[in-house]
This record gives C-alpha cells, sequence and structure tokens, in this order.
C-alpha cells in the first residue's frame, strides 16, 4: 500500500529519525502505558497467571490503525515477561528459510513480533502453522527426488502479530492466536496525558491549554500528537521563547492546516468531492479515488477511520456518504 509519507497527519511512520524519536517515547511497562484500559487489564492479568504457570504467553493478534501502539505494547509485553524480542514485518519474510531463521534464532519464553502479519506469504504461513502449535519446524532439505522432511523442535515462544486489516488474515492463521485485542482509537484527555509525558521527556515547557490543542487535533493516535507536538515546537524555537503556549500553539498548526478537527487538506478535499460533485450521494471508492487522484486502499485505511469515528462519513452499501456534521464543519448546507 503506498501511503503519503508527506502528509503531517499520517499515522504511519515518516522516517527512521522520526523511529527513533518515538522508540525514546515509548513507554517502558504496562503502568506507564496511557489508554487502552480494557486491554491493559486484560494483559496484566494474562501476564501474571503465565509467570505463575512458568509458561509463555499464548500467541496475541493486535489489531487496529495505525499509529495506536501495537509495536509499543509488543516491547511492553517481553519487558513484563522479562524475555527478549525480536521485531519484524510480514514483508521482510520472504520466503520460509527467513523465517526459520528468525524461529531457531529463539530463546525459551522470547517475543517474536511480527508487524503487518496480514501480508505474510503463503508459502510462510503454512510452516508458521506448526511453529505456533507444537513448537516444531518441518524443514526440507534438497530437491527432487531426494528431498527429505526434517523436524527441529523450538523453544516455546510467543508470537505477537499487529495488523491494520485483521479481516485478510487467514482462519488458520487467526484461530492459532489465543488472544486477539483490538486497539482503539484514542481520547483527546488520554492523549494529552500522552502530550505532556512527551514533552517532559523531549524537556519541552507546554501549559495545558495546549496540549489539549494539540490533543484535540491528533485524530485519536499517539503517534500523530508527538508529531504535532514536534511541529509545534519549532514555532515555539523561531516565533516565542521555545515554550508552547496557545497561541502559539494554533499558530503553528494552522499554518500547518490541521483545522479544529483534526482534518487536513486532504481530508477535507475528500469531503468535499462528495458534497460538491456527487451532491452527497453515495459513491463508490474507487470512483472516489479516482476523481481525488488517491490509491483506493490508502483512502480505507488512513483517511476514513477517523472521518467515521467522528460522523463525518458513512459507509453504506451503495457506497461513502457524508453525514451533517462534515456539511458543518465545511460550512455547506445540510438537505435531507
Amino acid at each position: 500500500m503506498d501511503i503519503d509519507e508527506s502528509r503531517l497527519i499520517s499515522p504511519e511512520l515518516e522516517d527512521l529519525g522520526e523511529e527513533r524519536l518515538e522508540n525514546s517515547l515509548r513507554p517502558k511497562t504496562l503502568d506507564e502505558y496511557i489508554g487502552q484500559t480494557k486491554v491493559k487489564e486484560n494483559m496484566k492479568v494474562y501476564i501474571e497467571a503465565a509467570k505463575k504457570r512458568e509458561e509463555p504467553l499464548d500467541h496475541i493478534l493486535l489489531y487496529g490503525p495505525p499509529g495506536l501502539g501495537k509495536t509499543t505494547l509488543a516491547n511492553i509485553i517481553s519487558n513484563e515477561m522479562n524475555s527478549n524480542i525480536k521485531i519484524t514485518s510480514g514483508p521482510a519474510i520472504e520466503k520460509p528459510g527467513d523465517l526459520a531463521a528468525l524461529l531457531t534464532n529463539l530463546a525459551e519464553f522470547d517475543v517474536l513480533f511480527i508487524d503487518e502479519i496480514h501480508r505474510l506469504n503463503k508459502s510462510v504461513e503454512e510452516i508458521l502453522y506448526p511453529a505456533l502449535e507444537d513448537y516444531t519446524l518441518d524443514i526440507i532439505i534438497g530437491k527432487g527426488p531426494s528431498a527429505r522432511s526434517i523436524r527441529l523442535d523450538l523453544p516455546k515462544f510467543t508470537l505477537i502479530g499487529a495488523t491494520t486489516k485483521a479481516g485478510s488474515l487467514a482462519t488458520p492463521l487467526r484461530d492459532r492466536f489465543g488472544i486477539i485485542h483490538r486497539l482503539e482509537m484514542y481520547e483527546p484527555k488520554d492523549l494529552a496525558t500522552i502530550v505532556k509525558r512527551s514533552a517532559k521527556i523531549l524537556e519541552i515547557e507546554i501549559d495545558e491549554q495546549s496540549t489539549e490543542e494539540i490533543a484535540r487535533r491528533s485524530r485519536g493516535t499517539p503517534r500523530i500528537a508527538n508529531r504535532l507536538l514536534k511541529r509545534v515546537r519549532d514555532y515555539a524555537l523561531v516565533l516565542g521563547d521555545g515554550n508552547i503556549n496557545l497561541k502559539i500553539t494554533k499558530h503553528a498548526l494552522n499554518k500547518l492546516e490541521i483545522d479544529e478537527m483534526g482534518l487536513d487538506e486532504t481530508d477535507r478535499k475528500l469531503l468535499e468531492t462528495m458534497i460538491t460533485k456527487y451532491a452527497g450521494r453515495p459513491v463508490g471508492i474507487e470512483t472516489l479515488a479516482t476523481t481525488i487522484g488517491e490509491d483506493a486502499e490508502t483512502i480505507e485505511d488512513v483517511y476514513e477511520p477517523y472521518l467515521v469515528q467522528i460522523g463525518f462519513l458513512a459507509r453504506t452499501l451503495r457506497g461513502r456518504v457524508p453525514m451533517p456534521p462534515a456539511y458543518q464543519h465545511l460550512g455547506f448546507e445540510w438537505k435531507e
């Protein structure tokens, strides 16, 4: 999936620099982890029970929109279990040998984290099944008539899979996860707490109103909140004394064309196209993508979840429909 990495409020990581920054801001324990209360409470029980039984955790599937903390949670789980974590992604495991190398290098109770697990190659997926179920690995050595199969015993490990598309996972793979959790979009109050915590780590002076303003415009996503904090910090350094106040925050976010609801130019273009060109009638995703010059998958995965969550957009069987709050926000008159 091609995602516009230059888009400030894309929930995807922008570059290695941002990844390093995000790593420095990540909480290390469940107690430090802000938000996702249900997931956190359940994981505390599962981890405590696994430790008492002296067994590895069941395999875990985390799903939900990008930027909500799936990788962070995987690192925390590993830390709470006092185990090591190896991190990879579905597209990076190109052939069965790549997966075999990862699995045979794991130690007892280690965590293997596979991001974008829905993009695993079919041949890789199939050798993963016995590894997850029986902690064994079947490897074919040689080719043709002389080929033979050997079975290797693996250490007891925990697989944590992360995906933005749980529906794209093959049923046999999904069924092998004992723990499945959906991460939800964050409430503004939790995002404000995250902004405060990040500001403290980055040694940025920020007032209460500014943390709330950044939180409100962060589309329910911690990664975007941290990114906006960093951008506002730049404006505070150049236009002020480096301390962030509400005036600087509003000025910076307005300059970045992120409005009061966290919508950027692309969001507004999407909604305006539906309202003006299609008169608010249902429009198919492919038609919409062609009209605004975007990839249909990107619209579905990146733009739509937030617009649906705030009630600006509805997905219907006949297509996408803009809702009354979208008309009001963009200054159009709603007609029944």
